[in-house]
């Protein structure tokens, strides 16, 4: 199972650069903000926080990294003033695009051959993984 992990890791580590200063998890949350926008939500942190099982502090905070960068943008609503929106701008669906839909959409007609069931698997047996060596990091490092 070491042996998987590191092959992950070395797979990761071949996918495509991104721009400077861009983390990888700027494209999950442009993802996710992207997923809820199809299904007409006006989209808040708690929304991000909530699908992604993120931290609100988290999410608040590479939240102003990307509109800091161009990639997102706030906006008030109408309604309540007290309730921030947050879009992805022009910048952020060319960023989107480039990486999510273009690399990962032609990716993902290549792993076709790998079942739901299959990916399912791996991905619960990848968690029930990391909680382990978490739990025994923890004992370890007391």
């Amino acid at each position: 199972m070491l042996d998987a992990c590191y092959q992950a890791k070395r797979i990761r580590e071949m996918l495509p650069p991104l721009p400077e200063g861009v983390m990888p998890s700027y494209i999950q949350y442009l993802d996710a903000i992207q997923k809820l926008e199809k299904k007409d939500i006006h989209v808040k942190v708690s929304d991000i926080s909530d699908v992604m099982n993120l931290p609100r502090p988290g999410v608040t905070r590479t939240v102003k990294e990307m509109e800091k960068k161009g990639y997102l943008s706030k906006i008030a609503s109408p309604d309540d003033g007290r309730v921030t929106y947050i879009s992805i701008t022009e910048e952020g669906w060319k960023l989107f695009r480039k990486y999510d839909e273009n690399y990962f959409g032609e990716l993902s007609a290549d792993l076709s051959d790998i079942s739901e069931e299959d990916a399912d698997c791996m991905v619960r047996t990848i968690a029930k993984f990391y909680q382990i060596m978490c739990e025994r990091r923890c004992h370890y490092d007391k």
